[in-house]
């Protein structure tokens, strides 16, 4: 039997924010800083607008989630690490692999099946790896990836190499078993772990209000006794500065720590998502107010780090990237149907 809810819906992340405290204090990041975040977010925001067109053209099949509107989580979260950490996510992975330095023809190829994929054209949008780049997935099942990182995490210090595992899931995967589990075990055993919770106010077609029974999603590890803080994801300088506090606490040998990053994704949950379930003029407001991109583009050109014609420049330099992504994806050969039988275990 169906029951209704009296609970009023989510707020997205551009409301919330006003009444978030901040993880640490606000940086001013210095021109090569701001540069940097700029060309990596944009990077990400054109292959994911590429990708959507080609999946419309039919050219990539099955499963396809953008991380349109949620780049500054990534990259400020890459802004904050070091050479021999690690990071593993969910399905809405295409962002994470470009952040993590992995080449967009590759990632591309492996959307549209090709054999110069990372998956060698056999895994998709879901299942992608890099062992070089430090990035273990891409994971399908919903919250599959947080017991994985944990583990990751217990890799590091059972060698003793202060590295930190970043453990990306989303408000939806929050209220699985297995967070819960891996949080007892990353703080039994302090494992330098940091669960970032990628809060784009939506699992799916339903708003984390509906969904969560308490919605301030870092304090979730509360009865494990493991600190979390609730952080401006639009903010590529809010999100790095979260995550040197939050990096150093781990290094430092604490356990883990859960960061909540408050996001908003313009897209559906997939392309399969018409989001209906949300208003237009939400989706416009955060675009127009909040907008990771816009934001540090609006501080190149306030500060005088960069004039109009150096971004139209950037801009036109990150399509062509893409541009040569797209056409080494969709003229790539197929994978050999010999490769069925290649990266197949067996007792």
């Amino acid at each position: 039997m169906a029951v209704a809810s009296n609970r009023p819906a989510a707020q997205p992340a551009a409301v919330r924010r006003a009444s978030v405290e901040p993880a640490a204090e606000m940086p001013d990041f210095n021109q090569e800083q701001e540069l940097h975040a700029y060309r990596h977010m944009l990077l990400i925001r054109r292959f994911e607008e590429k990708a959507g067109q080609l999946y419309g053209m039919g050219l990539i099949g099955g499963f396809c989630h953008l991380y349109i509107g949620q780049e500054a989580v990534v990259v400020g979260m890459q802004m904050a690490i070091k050479g021999g950490d690690a990071v593993i996510t969910g399905y809405r992975d295409h962002g994470h692999m470009l952040a993590c330095g992995m080449d967009p023809k590759g990632v591309m190829a492996e959307l549209t099946g090709r054999r110069g994929g990372y998956s060698k054209g056999k895994g998709g949008s879901m299942h992608m790896f890099s062992v070089k780049k430090r990035f273990f997935g891409g994971h399908g099942i919903v919250g599959a990836q947080v017991p994985l990182g944990t583990g990751l995490a217990f890799a590091n210090k059972y060698r003793d190499n202060d590295s930190v595992s970043l453990t990306y899931l989303g408000d939806g995967a929050a209220n699985q078993g297995q967070v819960y589990e891996s949080f007892n075990m990353a703080k039994l055993w302090k494992l330098p772990v940091i669960y970032i919770i990628e809060n784009n106010q939506y699992g799916m077609g339903t708003s984390v209000a509906r969904a969560s029974a308490t919605t301030n999603l870092s304090q979730r590890g509360r009865s494990f006794d493991i600190p979390g803080e609730q952080v401006d994801g639009m903010d590529v300088r809010a999100v790095k500065a979260a995550g040197d506090q939050a990096t150093k606490w781990c290094r430092d040998g604490n356990g883990p720590i859960i960061l909540e990053m408050l996001t908003y994704r313009y897209r559906g949950h997939s392309m399969s998502d018409p989001a209906k379930y949300r208003p237009k003029e939400e989706v416009d407001k955060v675009r127009t107010e909040h907008d990771p991109i816009e934001q540090v583009r609006s501080r190149l050109l306030k500060k005088g780090f960069a004039s109009e014609d150096a971004l139209k420049k950037i801009d036109a330099e990150v399509r062509a990237i893409i541009n040569e992504a797209a056409e080494f994806a969709t003229n790539d050969a197929e994978p050999d149907p010999a490769e069925l039988w290649t990266d197949v275990y067996a007792e």
